[in-house]
């Protein structure tokens, strides 16, 4: 929904999951050959995200990046007669054999470059901020109708003044150790992100569970699906990602483009 609120172009779009019938735009022929058991959902219409899908043809960005399937896949979406082209490109797990890596070279203006905070992202945001759902209750946010002209002015105003430069970064736990490669997060504790809170105080919005007893309050009121937590925790130490490369590991092998 925050998303569906940019006006301004999109140069690229990253998402985990391919929008729904991104297929339809590609050669999903030679798609369901290397992969078969995607057939039933591509025929069905059925394989990747709606969301994803409504963004895709709402935003129409030049580029559109996705992960997830573990293959790769390219399509050309054209917006209409006259409208804008977006490129698809979904590329393969970094396994030796697979096509996991392509360079594309993307045209702009000459440098030096910056990481800038965008305005009209940190206006929407701010907008949003009185609506966000904070439980697991479900949000019908659809029918909100939000003007972002005077959050727009309001954020300018504070750029102007302070500048587009996002706040130092600040490392918040310790450096990686080759010979602890999997330390206990837990050890750590909790620890809020300076450049989150250097983000919330710029934008003048409040923090979130400052104390203890406000945050065992909002974890009490949360309400868990005991079922799905139990099947998860009878898995636990089986990772989603390992449990995929078996099974494509146990493919063929063989890559025949």
């Amino acid at each position: 929904m925050k998303l569906m609120q940019v006006k301004e172009p999109v140069d690229i779009f990253m998402s985990h999951d391919w929008p729904l019938g991104i297929t339809e735009y590609g050669n999903w022929e030679k798609l369901v050959r290397r992969k078969p058991f995607f057939k039933e959902e591509v025929e069905k219409r059925t394989l990747g995200s709606k969301p994803a899908a409504e963004l895709l043809h709402e935003l129409k960005p030049a580029y559109w990046f996705s992960a997830h399937l573990h293959c790769k896949f390219s399509a050309m979406i054209q917006h209409g007669d006259d409208g804008p082209l977006t490129k698809f490109l979904a590329l393969d797990k970094c396994l030796r054999g697979r096509r996991f890596l392509q360079i594309v070279e993307i045209e702009s203006d000459p440098g030096p470059y910056e990481i800038q905070y965008d305005e009209e992202w940190l206006a929407i945001t701010r907008n949003f901020n009185n609506i966000f759902p904070l439980t697991r209750r479900s949000m019908y946010m659809s029918t909100v109708q939000l003007d972002n002209q005077e959050n727009r002015q309001w954020v300018k105003n504070k750029l102007d003044a302070r500048g587009t430069k996002p706040f130092e970064f600040a490392r918040t736990v310790p450096s990686y150790d080759p010979s602890q490669p999997c330390p206990n997060r837990a050890h750590y504790g909790h620890c809020r992100n300076p450049q989150t809170v250097s983000l919330l105080q710029f934008l003048e919005l409040p923090y979130l569970l400052d104390t203890v007893a406000e945050a065992n309050t909002a974890m009490q009121s949360i309400k868990f699906n005991s079922a799905d937590f139990d099947s998860r925790s009878a898995d636990e130490g089986a990772d989603v990602d390992d449990i995929d490369e078996l099974e494509e590991l146990a493919e063929d092998g063989t890559d025949d483009d």
